[in-house]
């Protein structure tokens, strides 16, 4: 049985009051309660200041290129899906340089679990607007106001008939904590957009501008009706839901792989004089 401790990592270089603590407490206090040992699963994350989050835990990990951690995180369920992989990604990451990737993760409904710390700005390059920047948002880079509408990670997910998709405040760990156990315990890729601010580059979207706006979906919602999903994703402002938005029972890829369905690659006999064959029609 597992404890805090047992996933002790590096100290922190956060900045004070950074909403990435409140995301790591609820991440330690979910995987103990969900009775999982540091080995029995791997985190993936690219750059930026959620990118460091591995850095703080001991289990497996890897830190990758920006924007490249669904490529990886993809990878290792391919090549092993008995292990729990997940994938940990800023707004920027994610949404920005790895768009692509989230689109398609989401569509091939890969057993990934992925959170993202969503800042709504570049934090480890020092306050550049992001893809959930406000419009009109004005930043070191943005003088004269962010000029793009804000994107909405959630409308896309649903829109891609992601399998689970969730909303959660930094600030409040217990319902974080929460979340990310039901993420981690559903069949399919979830998605949890995880609002957390940044308290040095990003003076808008602050501990109490969350708290006057998040409300916590209400009991009698039901996540599996895909409309309503709809709906709440596009609220947005003066009134923000936090919650499970929606989620579907869809097959998963590695379920739908032939050679791998029954038997991981990893565990499957490696014949290198096929390879040999093979590379003598080059040679």
């Amino acid at each position: 049985m597992s404890v805090l401790e047992d996933y002790k990592g590096q100290i922190p270089a956060w900045c004070p009051g950074c909403g990435n603590f409140g995301i790591l407490k609820a991440f330690k206090e979910a995987m103990v309660e969900l009775g999982l040992e540091p080995h029995q699963f791997t985190i993936v994350s690219g750059i930026g200041q959620a990118g460091k989050f591995p850095h703080y835990l001991k289990c497996n990990t890897f830190n990758g290129l920006h924007g490249r951690t669904l490529p990886v995180a993809t990878g290792m369920r391919l090549a092993n899906h008995e292990m729990l992989v997940i994938a940990v990604a800023g707004d920027g990451d994610c949404y920005g340089e790895g768009g692509n990737h989230f689109i398609h993760a989401m569509r091939r409904n890969i057993n990934v679990k992925l959170f993202v710390h969503d800042n709504q700005i570049y934090g480890l390059t020092k306050g550049q607007a992001s893809p959930t920047s406000l419009e009109g948002m004005i930043t070191k880079n943005q003088p004269f106001g962010v000029f793009s509408e804000q994107l909405n990670p959630i409308a896309i997910a649903v829109a891609n008939d992601c399998s689970f998709i969730a909303r959660s405040f930094a600030g409040d760990t217990l319902h974080l904590k929460e979340i990310i156990k039901e993420a981690i315990k559903h069949k399919g890729f979830s998605l949890v957009d995880i609002l957390q601010p940044c308290v040095t580059f990003n003076k808008i979207n602050t501990y109490e501008w969350y708290n006057q706006r998040i409300y916590k979906i209400e009991p009698e919602y039901n996540p599996e009706n895909r409309i309503e999903a709809f709906k709440k994703a596009l609220e947005w402002g003066e009134h923000i839901p936090i919650g499970i938005i929606y989620k579907n029972r869809r097959p998963i890829l590695e379920e739908r792989i032939p050679i791998i369905k029954d038997n991981p690659l990893v565990k499957q006999p490696v014949d290198l004089s096929v390879l040999d064959n093979i590379m003598k029609e080059f040679f």
